[in-house]
């Protein structure tokens, strides 16, 4: 079995930029998939070819009989998608590094060339944790979609090769086979336990990928609607009153009639008014 160990280190740095529903997911990765993968899973199953025993002497019978019954190990199956399922995990890890380098960068030169007067992280909260928003969140969701795209797959493809039944006794009719063949497996009841306990695995992480699918795009929507919430600008204007009936509006049109004329016929005094004060002043001037 291979050694999961930088597997492991890589999936340890993406909890901290993962959510609860993440977090749960990686635990059940670790523990219920890795774990007993290496530990259980390799040790039942390490006999799977030598202990396939066929009833015939044939040379290359028994080989052939055991591609028909196990197109592809189960064991090297479980390792291809877990790998597969981890690969979305880590190309966002990636994204999220590529992310907060380039904002500190930014604000490295902000701080040199601008002083005290710098944008606030974007994605970097005081505690130093990260803010799944923006580009962030949008990867996120991304990486979710491909999780559960993946996992569906190998869950169908393990369905499609092999059933959801472990069969003792498997009958095989195959070149260079002469006739019919019987083959039997070895402890296929603890196989059996085995088997179903990777697939309902499977189906645990799928739900938990979709849990949090919702979650973040119900995330996504509500930032969506904060920020056009931001961007709104209210009229400076009042909007125009709805009137009950038809003389309320003629009654309104005559009073700011009214209210124009009173305006109108007060400015025109203040201008007499000045101009008399102006007569009275050149009257008053002597000239030599």
């Amino acid at each position: 079995m291979g050694d999961w160990h930088l597997l492991g280190r890589l999936l340890d740095k993406v909890q901290s930029h993962s959510t609860v529903v993440g977090k749960v997911w990686l635990t059940v990765l670790f523990v219920f998939r890795i774990l007993v993968l290496n530990t259980a899973a390799d040790r039942v199953w390490g006999d799977e070819q030598s202990d396939f025993i066929c009833n015939t002497q044939q040379p290359g019978c028994k080989n052939v009989c055991y591609d028909l019954a196990f197109p592809i190990s189960y064991v090297r199956f479980w390792v291809l998608q877990i790998i597969a399922v981890a690969t979305p995990k880590l190309l966002y890890l990636g994204y999220v590094l590529h992310v907060i380098h380039a904002e500190k960068k930014r604000m490295k030169k902000e701080i040199e060339f601008d002083g005290q007067d710098y944008k606030l992280p974007k994605y970097t909260k005081s505690n130093g944790k990260i803010s799944i928003r923006g580009r962030l969140l949008r990867s996120y969701i991304f990486h979710l979609v491909a999780q559960i795209l993946l996992e569906s797959l190998f869950i169908a493809g393990q369905y499609l090769l092999y059933g959801l039944r472990l069969e003792t006794q498997y009958v095989c009719v195959r070149f260079p086979c002469p006739n019919k063949v019987d083959c039997f497996l070895s402890r296929p009841t603890e196989k059996y336990v085995i088997i179903w306990f990777m697939l309902v695995t499977a189906l645990i992480s799928l739900a938990l990928c979709l849990l949090e699918f919702f979650y973040m795009l119900f995330k996504a929507t509500k930032e969506c609607v904060s920020r056009r919430q931001d961007y709104t600008v209210t009229p400076v204007t009042p909007p125009l009153k709805a009137y009950k009936s038809h003389e309320e509006i003629l009654q309104n049109c005559a009073n700011l009639d009214l209210e124009m004329q009173g305006r109108k016929t007060a400015s025109g005094g203040a201008v007499n008014e000045v101009a008399k004060n102006a007569e009275n002043k050149k009257i008053g001037q002597v000239y030599i």
